[in-house]
């Protein structure tokens, strides 16, 4: 843990950037403190192309003759009294102070230097803090240089400078702590030492595909990107092959077609269209790379690699289901720390062709919503949702159609309604596999496989189901008034459950199929003439935020732990703090 006494010197910054050294000549005793000095940088191209102002690192290493670094880091043995044996031990200046610095595989920990008295002993008296970092939660490791204005390379060391992953309630912040120490075979057999123990740390990425959608949120995404996340990336010494996307599917495209192999996984900078396209695309392309029929799918294939999702959309309910917060830097950082979260998603499927891969899915009030929305596009995105919510609730209508649904064991639970009266009320239809069905006018269908956190919800839109439990939720909506309506939406922006009414009904799934009935005649609202044989083009489902229209029937069925993202799991966030800001 560090210590509370004396934190760790903060950098000035927008973004992490490249060290700006003092041009104060060597000498002059004008030393930098950690940090100082410090400009952002927008550079779009990998730490590799360009020697950092930090120090060539590797580089400079097998210039200097030293041996390449190990891959695994070392492994220090168990010292007296059950404390693990140091690897390295010895005296650097930190701030303003001399501290005595030990180097064990699992920590770095340092304790300033006692001063002697007069007569040659230790000053008991003054206060002695021992403080320390987890090598766990390092990213980077930098030697410090002094340079001349305009100078890119060399220049004198001035020591090492290490950069920390610290956790704030449910943020990740950067930070950074000097090591100073003129001496340079001191410096530079502490900086491989460091090296091989983080080089060691399994699932942190070393290349990326990054996928841009520079029409996200305000158009921010672009921005977001090169100020805030690539100059993380390039000071973890994380290469990326970055693709502005041009058009919708465009991210897909290229998924289908790129070398994956070349990579530790898939970036996406956007929102929840955009996350979804890409996840759909990974697990297309792995079932390609599997020889699967991609027409059809019954039990397919993990993604080849992890997805990061960095938020910069007008709704970021992946990112936020994941981080427990909408925040770009927290969202880098557990991409740089390789926190890896396997996580449910289904197929969603008409009776002979797969459709998509999907996390969340809604029929009824929640896709009428998106379409009213999409015809809209010209409003800002907080206005265009506000005015598509007003707009299709003053035309509320329930959707007749037949629900079929297989549960989980024992899985059957409602709103203020016994199990044994809703079991009264399912008409089963096939008793060996336990399907039940139930036909009604709903005025919503939500089908998730995780729990949906968002600004508008933010204890979740399903928070009874889990990023990888291996069950959706399923959560029906019956016709009821506006009013009742509007108090059950109501209720998920509050803490109260917004499934306590007898109109709701919720169920932990493994699949589903929806079949809506039949429209014959003319729709006033939607100006259309409706007949059987259009009645794939009358009901647009809502999928991860992107309008589909729906076949006659859908058959949606979770796959558990079928892709990974980075993240942790919503477990270990605190609810009570978990708000969004990407609004």
């Amino acid at each position: 843990m560090l210590g509370a006494e004396t934190p760790f010197p903060r950098p000035r910054r927008e973004a992490w950037p490249e060290l700006v050294e003092d041009p104060s000549p060597p000498g002059s005793g004008a030393e930098d403190s950690a940090g100082q000095g410090i400009a952002a940088t927008t550079s779009s191209s990998s730490s590799s192309s360009s020697s950092s102002m930090w120090g060539e690192g590797e580089e400079e290493e097998e210039r200097r003759g030293a041996p390449p670094l190990d891959r695994h880091p070392p492994r220090g043995g168990e010292a007296a009294g059950g404390e693990e044996e140091p690897l390295l031990r010895g005296i650097f200046q930190i701030g303003k102070r001399s501290c005595d610095v030990v180097l064990s595989a699992r920590q770095l920990r340092w304790s300033p230097i006692q001063p002697e008295s007069r007569g040659g002993h230790s000053n008991m008296n003054v206060p002695c803090k021992e403080e320390s970092v987890e090598m766990k939660d390092i990213f980077s490791v930098k030697l410090k240089r002094r340079r001349f204005a305009g100078q890119k390379k060399g220049g004198m060391l001035l020591g090492i400078t290490v950069f920390v992953c610290l956790k704030k309630e449910n943020k990740l912040k950067d930070s950074a702590v000097s090591f100073n120490n003129l001496s340079e075979d001191h410096c530079h057999s502490w900086f491989r030492c460091l090296k091989e123990i983080l080089n060691g740390f399994p699932n942190r990425p070393k290349s990326l595909k990054v996928f841009v959608n520079p029409n996200s949120h305000k158009r921010e995404a672009t921005h977001v990107y090169y100020e805030q996340v690539a100059p993380l990336f390039k000071l973890a010494d994380i290469k990326t092959d970055v693709t502005v996307t041009e058009y919708e599917g465009h991210a897909l495209s290229l998924l289908k077609e790129c070398e994956l192999h070349a990579f530790d996984g898939v970036v996406c900078v956007g929102g929840d269209g955009s996350t979804s396209e890409i996840a759909h695309g990974l697990l297309l392309r792995a079932q390609m790379d599997a020889g699967r029929d991609t027409d059809y799918i019954l039990s397919p294939v993990k993604a080849p690699l992890p997805l990061g999702i960095i938020p910069a959309g007008s709704t970021n309910v992946l990112a936020h289901t994941l981080h427990g917060i909408n925040h770009a830097v927290t969202a880098t950082l557990h991409i740089i720390m390789g926190h890896i979260q396997p996580v449910d998603i289904f197929t969603f499927s008409s009776p002979s062709k797969l459709l998509r891969f999907g996390f969340s899915a809604m029929f009824g009030f929640g896709a009428r919503t998106l379409a009213l929305a999409e015809k809209h596009r010209w409003m800002p995105s907080n206005q265009r949702r506000d005015f598509a919510v007003i707009k299709t609730l003053a035309s509320l209508k329930p959707e007749e159609c037949e629900l079929s649904f297989l549960p989980l064991k024992n899985s059957l639970q409602g709103s203020q309604e016994n199990v044994t009266t809703k079991k009264e009320r399912l008409k089963k239809s096939d008793s060996k596999v336990q399907w039940h069905t139930i036909q009604d006018y709903f005025l919503n269908v939500s089908i998730m496989a995780i729990p949906c956190l968002c600004s508008m919800a933010p204890r979740g839109l399903a928070p009874n189901t889990r990023l990888n439990n291996g069950s959706m939720a399923l959560i029906v909506v019956r016709n009821t008034s506006r009013a009742e309506f509007i108090k059950h939406l109501k209720r998920y922006a509050s803490v109260k459950n917004q499934f306590n009414f007898p109109f709701v009904e919720t169920y932990a799934v493994q699949e589903v199929k929806v079949q809506p009935r039949t429209k014959i005649g003319y729709d006033t609202e939607e100006n259309v003439f409706l007949h059987a044989t259009s009645a794939e083009g009358n009901y647009p489902w809502n999928i991860d935020g992107d309008l589909m229209e729906g076949a006659s029937e859908v058959h949606v069925r979770v796959h558990p732990q079928l892709i990974n993202l980075y993240g942790v799991s919503i477990d270990e966030l605190d609810d009570s703090k978990a708000m969004c800001t990407c609004l």
